[in-house]
């Protein structure tokens, strides 16, 4: 991405706002309401047990000190802590629908960042590739969400590969407290054979936050058109050969390996029930959000 001037920035920045923070208003600040207040619970206090309480709320060293049944009292936070984990790898750019990856990546991630501001929740964005490229510590006001935006849209990473476990693992070193964390990626980070490479960290993440999965991808992404013999090059290695696109074994063998990349992806989310929802370039992200919230209720 090549850089702006700060008029054209702030020009954006401005048409990214107004945007996203209408729909934040209008249509998700509901949807996010109900979706994540109380997911987080902050210990309140040790009270007697009564009949019907919870008795896996037990405070079993109290109940053993006084010899009688205490439980602990949970009460809802009354605010969240919303860390946005944003791909900024080479692959996002491409798009063969009207916008790349990385823009609707970017209108994705400003919408839920004005829909916690509306909530009066702290936001803050991890923005990463094969490494973490930035982060901005969660916080609250117009000022913070401006910051995340400008950097949605201006910030160059310094590396061009995709290493999501190195932004789950920065996440959880970072934020010590239960947080609610969106990562929003083409989530294209395999092995040879398809398999996610990044589940150790993941499975840390999600035993730790609220984890969500927003995967967005590009219609052409999952097959490879007969189009003759061409040079294709990975825009994350840098590596380019000639394919023979004509060759039905060649298109076979591609399509083959990214529905086992989808299927591994697929199991990973249910093996540890994360909500997730995929959404292509061509899609209107407003129903694929507004799915994503119903689903966490």
């Amino acid at each position: 991405m090549q850089t702006r001037s700060a008029t054209d920035l702030l020009k954006k920045v401005r048409k990214i706002e107004i945007k996203t923070k209408a729909l934040s208003h209008q249509i998700f600040a509901g949807e996010y309401h109900s979706a994540f207040k109380g997911r987080g619970m902050a210990f309140s206090e040790v009270r007697e047990y009564q009949w019907g309480d919870d008795v896996r709320n037990m405070d079993w060293n109290v109940t053993a000190r006084l010899r009688a049944p205490y439980i602990k009292v949970f009460e809802e936070e009354r605010e969240l802590t919303v860390v946005l984990l944003i791909d900024v790898s080479r692959s996002g750019l491409f798009g063969t629908s009207g916008q790349t990856k990385r823009e609707l990546l970017t209108e994705i991630a400003a919408t839920l960042a004005f829909s916690a501001g509306i909530n009066n929740d702290k936001v803050g964005a991890l923005f990463f590739s094969d490494r973490v490229e930035k982060f901005i510590p969660p916080g609250k006001g117009r000022s913070q969400l401006l910051h995340i935006i400008r950097e949605l849209i201006e910030l160059e990473p310094t590396s061009d590969g995709t290493d999501i476990s190195a932004a789950l693992r920065f996440l959880t070193g970072a934020i010590k407290k239960k947080c609610t964390a969106f990562l929003i990626s083409d989530m294209l980070d395999t092995e040879a054979d398809g398999s996610p490479r990044y589940e150790d960290a993941f499975k840390v993440a999600v035993n730790r936050h609220d984890l969500s999965v927003i995967r967005v991808f590009d219609p052409r992404e999952c097959t490879i058109p007969d189009i003759g013999i061409v040079n294709i090059k990975d825009s994350e290695t840098g590596r380019a050969q000639w394919v023979n696109t004509s060759s039905e074994r060649t298109r076979s063998s591609y399509e083959q390996w990214f529905r086992q990349a989808q299927v591994s992806r697929e199991r990973l989310l249910n093996r540890y029930s994360v909500d997730n929802v995929s959404i292509a370039t061509c899609d209107d992200y407003v129903k694929g959000l507004l799915k994503l919230f119903r689903s966490t209720k």
